[in-house]
């Protein structure tokens, strides 16, 4: 058996989350919405600058983080000095498997058979086993919203009683199949709150191009996670 060379990079790249400073570091830049300073991963980690830019540019090699640069509000100009270098999560995925297999040609295949499916049967029964999927993970997660949909692969930002979901599980499929797996998505988190015994909190659509479609409101009481 050979392993093909996407695999190995993608391999080179997941094996640098095993340090463990390296991987805090990651976990830091991941956790905001906007791009991190070096400064910034530094003070979360208790390390200096410059040990901190030199594991978060080995993150960037290897493809879990992007860069960008940006001059300090306010400073421009001659004598503004060098932009600051800002690190933030990749979008693209990394995946690998040995021996090789290929879930997202199997997730592609199964949601094109729901939208050729006229009587909508099909996209029925999908909606219900992922309202149970979450609904499963919400009772698993003691009644916390936020251990929940971090258990189904969201990535949750808690703001005034208001979940947004920094990245959607299905990103990948949803690219070409956007108003199936935003459905799956809405039944999913709905699922969630149910499991959670939260009758307050209420999820609904609100599509946005750099989160996932669904955000959960009057969530305040319910969005503690797990001590």
């Amino acid at each position: 058996m050979s392993i093909q060379p996407r695999d190995l990079a993608a391999l080179n790249g997941l094996s640098h989350l095993d340090d463990p400073l390296r991987r805090q570091l990651y976990e830091y830049v991941v956790q905001h919405d906007g791009p991190v300073s070096r400064e910034q991963a530094a003070v979360a980690a208790s390390i200096g600058r410059t040990l901190a830019a030199y594991h978060l540019d080995k993150l960037a090699e290897a493809g879990l983080l992007t860069v960008s640069y940006q001059r300090p509000a306010g400073r421009g100009g001659p004598g503004a000095g060098r932009p600051a270098k800002l690190y933030a999560r990749a979008v693209d995925e990394i995946t690998v498997s040995v021996p090789p297999r290929d879930y997202q040609l199997l997730a592609s295949l199964l949601v094109a058979s729901v939208e050729q499916d006229d009587s909508g049967a099909v996209q029925q029964a999908m909606n219900n086993a992922a309202h149970e999927s979450g609904r499963r993970a919400g009772v698993e997660a003691d009644g916390k919203v936020v251990d929940a949909l971090l258990a189904r692969g969201y990535l949750p930002r808690v703001d005034d009683g208001r979940i947004t979901l920094r990245n959607c599980p299905f990103h990948l499929v949803a690219q070409d199949h956007r108003d199936v797996v935003c459905g799956l998505n809405l039944r999913l988190v709905e699922g969630v709150i149910e499991g959670c015994g939260h009758r307050q909190a209420r999820a609904e659509l609100d599509p946005d191009p750099d989160r996932c479609c669904v955000v959960v409101h009057d969530a305040e009481a319910s969005s503690r996670m797990r001590d």
